[in-house]
């Protein structure tokens, strides 16, 4: 029997864990080891030539800005996720400084899955009014180790000259406890890789979530 308005298909509901954190903290290795899907929400920045794009007192791209991300559209991403287990996505290309494509993000019954982006915390509020919330989580790390494993990223994956990458790890680096502050103030919870892993696994090996009819 086909779908109707009357008939609509069963949905699964996931719960999303939002991890944050300062570049380099972690976060993208820590959603691998997870075994659970991953949305990247680094794919969700505004591409370079957007003039709403904020701007440094140089007149560079504040790339570490909330306003240079498309947050809603993010949100709507996780709940398409959470309501029907699937959902397409943006990929984005740091050294093109833009969307290349999209791909397909299939929980494939999932009871979680992880959001992982330095602008994670920024939507924890809208997450748990929402229902959607299981975890929020911002890694802490000293901030010497986060600028260096930043600097290896950045400049293994190329994402910019080695003199913008230098001048932006010594801010971040500078402002890094400032950072973990505000993702705390947001509603996330700061702690170090392993007792994270922790708390990602718990909610992995949660049972399946139920199916549901929506709209009936």
């Amino acid at each position: 029997m086909s779908d109707s308005p009357l008939n609509p298909a069963p949905t699964s509901r996931a719960q999303v864990v939002l991890l944050s954190g300062p570049s380099g903290s972690g976060k993208s290795s820590l959603a691998e080891r997870s075994g659970l899907p991953v949305l990247q929400l680094d794919d969700f920045y505004k591409d370079g030539d957007d003039p709403s794009l904020p701007r440094l007192d140089d007149g560079a791209v504040d790339w570490d800005s909330p306003l240079s991300w498309h947050r809603e559209q993010a949100v709507e991403a996780i709940r398409r996720l959470a309501a029907t287990g699937r959902t397409d996505v943006p990929v984005y290309s740091i050294p093109d400084n833009g969307r290349v494509g999209t791909r397909t993000l299939d929980l494939a019954g999932a009871p979680a899955f992880i959001a992982e982006g330095i602008f994670a915390a920024e939507i924890v509020g809208q997450c748990a009014a929402e229902g959607l919330l299981g975890d929020a989580i911002c890694l802490r790390n000293r901030p010497i180790t986060t600028a260096w494993r930043r600097l290896r990223r950045d400049v293994r994956e190329g994402r910019k000259s080695l003199p913008v990458l230098l001048r932006r790890g010594w801010r971040l680096m500078r402002a890094e406890r400032g950072i973990v502050a505000r993702q705390v103030g947001l509603g996330a919870y700061a702690c170090a890789g392993p007792e994270a892993g922790r708390r990602v696994r718990a909610l992995a090996a949660a049972p399946a979530p139920v199916e549901v009819e929506v709209g009936v």
